[in-house]
């Protein structure tokens, strides 16, 4: 409910600013800036005044971020694009205009990108994470919102059966992925930076990486590629629900577990 409101207001305030003349560019800025702060504000008005409890038991005050993490959130999404460049496949430049380009750069960066990555980091590693680990333990604290993260994917959403289910599947494991950053670096800052990274490089409107040019919208560059298999594409949803992926996701799970073990050794 947080998110959507948070979204709403700010999507409303940056058309607003739009019907003003203003360049779309700098109204996508203000769009993520009030999202970002939106969501701040009522989530901390929501963990004082209903849960009764302090942001600090929650972790939303503790965004320190070490360096290995950053190098994670650059790795990942490299590893994965890369993957996907090197097999056979075409670029489309898309024909936008240097406003449009600039607007879904600023879109992408501070809406998509820093806005929506922090944000859902704050309440699904920071809120509910903290919640369910004072409750029952650290285990169910970063399975049960990961699945949560995972469903959240599908509603609404207008998927087959085959899509539904790699969401699902993908969605909880990067769900965990971000929920070990988060519980082994100290801070949801560690996974908010992972989150962030990856979405500038594989959701926002600058690279897709598509089965058909325009899928997508209109991103600046789009890389074709001519397969049909949903397990490599990630049907409906798109790469971030398919194996590539979600190989991904699971090779940087068992790299943080291991650092974890080798710590406690």
């Amino acid at each position: 409910f947080l998110l959507i409101v948070s979204q709403v207001l700010a999507s409303a305030a940056g058309m607003g600013l739009d019907g003003l003349n203003i360049p779309a560019g700098i109204c996508n800025m203000a769009a993520g800036a009030l999202y970002l702060t939106i969501a701040l504000f009522l989530t901390r008005l929501f963990v004082e005044k209903v849960l009764h409890q302090s942001v600090e038991s929650v972790g939303l005050t503790r965004l320190r971020i070490d360096g290995k993490w950053i190098v994670t959130a650059v790795l990942l999404p490299a590893a994965v694009t890369g993957i996907y460049l090197l097999l056979p496949g075409g670029f489309v430049r898309s024909e936008m205009t240097g406003g449009e380009m600039f607007a879904a750069i600023c879109a992408g960066v501070f809406f998509t990108g820093i806005a929506a990555g922090f944000v859902e980091e704050i309440v699904f590693r920071g809120v509910i994470l903290h919640l369910i680990k004072a409750k029952w333990g650290p285990t169910a604290a970063v399975l049960l919102p990961s699945v949560l993260f995972g469903a959240v994917h599908i509603i609404g959403m207008d998927f087959s059966p085959v899509s539904c289910l790699l969401v699902l599947s993908a969605g909880t494991m990067v769900g965990i992925m971000f929920s070990l950053a988060a519980d082994r670096g100290g801070s949801v800052g560690s996974s908010a930076v992972i989150h962030t990274v990856w979405n500038l490089v594989m959701v926002t409107d600058v690279l897709h990486i598509t089965t058909a040019q325009g899928a997508y919208g209109s991103p600046l560059l789009s890389a074709v590629i001519p397969w049909e298999n949903a397990l490599l594409t990630g049907g409906d949803f798109g790469v971030e629900a398919s194996v590539i992926s979600a190989a991904g996701y699971g090779a940087v799970c068992c790299l943080v577990l291991l650092a974890g073990r080798n710590r406690k050794k």
